[in-house]
């Protein structure tokens, strides 16, 4: 019986599975447009024989006998009528492999047309299979005409341009068209490839060059509708940087075989070169005075006129900017017409503000008036108006396109201003973090100050170079009232407490802060300013100065801390209590808050997994790790100031590996506040402590014994089955 069934195997491993000789081609048909190349593949799969196979082409048309076109090792295998074409290599083919070739006609004319069959001659043992496979060749006229219409030659910046192309076939088969928009830049060498702008491809898929991609999604660039093959593309507010050069008309006619298109002709069109005018060749900017160049009375009021002119003024949009000097920002409005705070200007001035109320408008287009209400002496000076055309909007994008300066208009005030020097000292060092920090900011040498005259200060802080803060920050300001004003990141600790400012003489001003911290570290500054009461109840600022930097430093002392686990209580066997205490020893961290996560490890280099973990604000949660049925056998407390207790009650056999604590101190900022977030100051990972004990579990012995030593099939056995149990059973 083995025998047969080894013979049945035998003929199933060397019969079950026979090879089938398969010629394939393209399934076909295939459309070409005449005088275009063709190139058909044809391979074969599962034959004998040799490795390389021999190919034959014939080639028939309906109602006509077929006839030999081209093989691979008979020279003399082409009919007579396509000799000459095969001689001059329009008919050619070509190995690709040992089995695959490619037959090719370099230019394809209408009486190609017809069913191609690539032979492959029998190398087999038996014949088995398909020997040929047939694909029928198409060819239609060509008739792609691609029209591109010309473009302007010359076009502003800032303006849209339209490029209109028609693409247009006799649709005599089912074929598609796609059309695409290239541009050659100016700046490119005559080499280069044009550059891809827009494709509509033959099902209406739109594809963008990798610089016009926003654009397009933005409607910077657009597609508009037309009739009769008239494609038109719409590129908006262009600019001579990105839009100038040569553009590029293409149709191409595509077909679709086995579900994937292909291009079977192809037309360019010459579009035109476009030159984009820079707004640059025709801004002109100008600036004049209401008070036609007189001096201005001190508190009066002055105008200043801005006047923008540009052959296409109308495309752009303009940031206005008054400066004073040549440097002083006075007023800005932005393109979108918004005028910048006044509380930004003076952060950009520092202390060369001016005295007068600021106002700035738009009056009519390309005209931009400011108002000086109020003038003092600091208001004097050479105003210039500064304007920068942008185009964009469209695509969400703006392109600065040219930048002018006005003449300067000279304007002086005819008034002493008060003056006064400043002196910065620090009563109060730190020597470290925590300590406290107290200036004195004291007013001399006063002249000029009307018996009615007040003083101001402002507190400035510019941060040690490489420290996460906001630079020149404003600390808080004493008005002329004496009242209160904190800087908006300060607002917190001078409630709190920790920082004041206080007026002690009517000319010395101080800052103290309680606790100074890293970052109060840098320049110091007070702004003094002299103020005047003014007939309607305001105030009018005579002048202003700014002390000199005052430096504030200290060497920092880096917080650090260690932690050291220690056993309490050993789990010797299954079922016991393991205890273990993580003690923190921090260093510079005064008033911190700790989070510890207790971890664990089956070995040293296994997976690491987290038991549980207590918050800074002594909130417990479980890790990942814990089975929540185990969850009452754990504990995580904070026993002491530094000093935290894990507890794993009935220890199991899988309980056995490391474990130790992961620490993490917390910090909150220095104002004290109960709503103070706590900030991570650094971290440390105690020593392992290992669960390590052996249990003896159950052992088995099992005899069998039976009467006889042979039984046949038909009789009945009598056996006997003994079990032994050594060792102990595990714990209920």
């Amino acid at each position: 019986m083995d025998a047969l069934m080894h013979a049945v195997l035998f003929g199933f491993l060397t019969f079950g599975v026979c090879s089938a000789r398969k010629v394939s081609v393209p399934s076909g048909p295939l459309i070409r447009v005449e005088g275009q190349p063709v190139a058909i593949r044809c391979n074969v799969s599962e034959y004998e024989g040799p490795r390389e196979q021999d190919f034959e082409w014939k080639m028939r048309v309906a109602g006509q006998a077929s006839i030999d076109v081209i093989s691979t090792f008979d020279p003399r295998y082409t009919d007579a009528s396509l000799s000459a074409r095969v001689a001059a290599g329009d008919v050619a083919v070509e190995r690709l492999g040992d089995s695959e070739v490619e037959f090719r006609i370099g230019e394809v004319r209408r009486a190609d047309g017809g069913v191609y069959s690539c032979h492959t001659p029998s190398t087999d043992s038996k014949m088995r299979g398909s020997y040929k496979a047939d694909v029928e060749l198409t060819v239609i006229p060509d008739t792609l005409v691609v029209s591109p219409t010309p473009v302007a030659a010359v076009t502003p910046e800032g303006s849209d341009i339209t490029l209109s192309c028609t693409v247009t076939r006799r649709l005599l088969h089912p074929t598609f068209l796609s059309v695409t928009w290239s541009l050659r830049k100016a700046s490119a060498s005559s080499s280069a490839p044009p550059e891809l702008v827009l494709s509509l491809g033959p099902l209406g898929a739109v594809t963008t060059g990798p610089g016009y991609a926003q654009r397009y999604a933005t409607g910077g660039l657009r597609l508009a509708p037309g009739r009769d093959g008239l494609f038109s593309l719409v590129l908006s507010r262009v600019t001579a940087a990105g839009d100038q050069g040569a553009y590029v008309c293409t149709g191409r006619q595509w077909t679709y075989e086995e579900g994937v298109a292909r291009s079977v002709v192809e037309r360019h069109g010459e579009m035109g070169q476009v030159t984009v005018t820079p707004t640059g060749q025709s801004l002109n900017v100008t600036a004049s005075s209401s008070s036609a160049g007189g001096p201005v009375s001190l508190g009066a009021s002055l105008g200043l006129l801005c006047t923008v002119a540009a052959d296409n003024l109308a495309l752009l949009a303009l940031g206005v900017t008054w400066l004073r000097d040549g440097r002083h920002v006075i007023a800005a409005m932005d393109r979108n017409g918004v005028v910048l705070p006044a509380a930004a200007i003076a952060a950009s001035n520092g202390s060369s503000g001016g005295g007068a109320e600021v106002g700035l408008e738009r009056t009519g287009e390309g005209q931009y008036r400011l108002s000086l209400r109020g003038a003092a002496a600091r208001d004097s000076g050479a105003y210039t108006c500064r304007v920068r055309a942008s185009v964009g909007g469209d695509s969400g994008r703006w392109y600065q396109v040219a930048e002018r300066t006005s003449a300067p208009v000279v304007v002086k005030v005819a008034q002493i201003e008060p003056t006064f020097s400043l002196a910065l000292s620090a009563v109060r060092d730190p020597q470290a973090t925590s300590d406290p920090l107290e200036l004195v900011c004291h007013v001399t040498n006063i002249t000029h100050l009307p018996p009615a005259g007040r003083l101001g200060v402002t507190w400035k802080h510019t941060p040690t170079p490489g420290t996460d803060v906001q630079p020149a920050r404003t600390i808080g300001s004493l008005d002329h009232h004496g009242n209160l004003i904190p800087g908006p990141g300060d607002a917190d600790r001078f409630a709190a407490g920790v920082m004041s400012l206080r007026r002690v003489e009517p000319d010395t001003f101080k800052l103290i802060l309680l606790r100074a911290q890293e970052v109060d570290m840098g320049q110091y500054v007070c702004n003094v300013s002299a103020w005047l009461p003014d007939r309607q109840g305001g105030v009018a600022k005579l002048a202003e100065h700014l002390s000199a930097p005052l430096s504030v430093s200290w060497t920092p002392k880096r917080p650090s801390m260690g932690v050291v686990a220690e056993r309490q209580r050993e789990a010797s066997g299954g079922g016991a209590t393991f205890e273990m205490s993580c003690t923190v020893a921090p260093k510079n961290l005064p008033g911190a808050g700790f989070s510890v996560l207790v971890q664990s490890q089956e070995s040293i280099e296994g997976a690491v997994r987290t038991i549980m973990n207590l918050s800074p604000d002594n909130v417990l949660h479980y890790g990942g790790a814990t089975d929540p049925q185990r969850r009452d056998s754990l504990m995580l407390t904070k026993s002491g100031p530094l000093e935290f207790r894990f507890r794993l009650a009935g220890v199991q056999l899988a309980d056995r590996g490391f474990y130790w604590c992961d620490v993490h101190a917390w910090t909150k900022p220095a104002d004290g506040g109960a709503g103070g977030t706590w900030t991570e100051a650094t971290s440390a990972e105690s020593n392992k402590v290992r669960i390590d004990f052996q249990e003896n579990g159950p052992s088995f012995a099992v005899a069998i014994q039976s009467d006889r030593s042979s039984v046949f099939p038909w009789e009945t056995a009598k056996m006997e089955c003994a079990l032994s149990v050594s060792g102990s059973a595990p714990k209920s």
